[in-house]
């Protein structure tokens, strides 16, 4: 089978680097397939979940934007932020969320919206990959 090398990089590390069959990645447009051989491109990306398919398994991680690039030997992902979906705190995502709604709810005049727009964008995909990651395991 054929594969592609696939690197996704945070600005704190290199969080995933290896040969893969395929990348489901949450672009600004919508899901962006990508398999090997696929037409150069590059992209944004938008707050959610990526997937890896290698080796019959899958890998969920939760991507908070950043940039999608595909070459002819690798796709580049330049994430805000990503984890993978067993590093993902559930209760500091909730906390997240429960912050970002309230300063939604109760704006203060120094109140950035689309700052806190983002904010629940971002712990919504984390907490989406968390529970579908739970939810596989509950079921094996």
């Amino acid at each position: 089978m054929a594969t592609i090398k696939l690197d996704i990089v945070s600005a704190e590390r290199l969080v995933f680097s290896e040969d893969v069959a395929e990348v489901v990645a949450p672009g600004v447009a919508g899901q962006l397939g990508i398999l090997p051989h696929h037409a150069p491109l590059m992209t944004m990306l938008q707050p959610g979940e990526l997937l890896v398919r290698k080796d019959g398994e899958e890998i969920v991680l939760a991507i908070s934007g950043g940039f999608l690039e595909v070459r002819p030997d690798r796709v580049i992902v330049l994430a805000d932020a990503a984890e993978r979906a067993e590093e993902i705190d559930i209760a500091r995502a909730e906390e997240a969320m429960r912050r970002a709604r309230e300063r939604m709810q109760h704006p203060a005049a120094d109140v950035d919206l689309p700052r806190a727009e983002a904010a629940i964008r971002r712990a919504l995909a984390r907490l989406q990959v968390a529970e579908k990651v739970q939810r596989r395991r509950r079921r094996t």
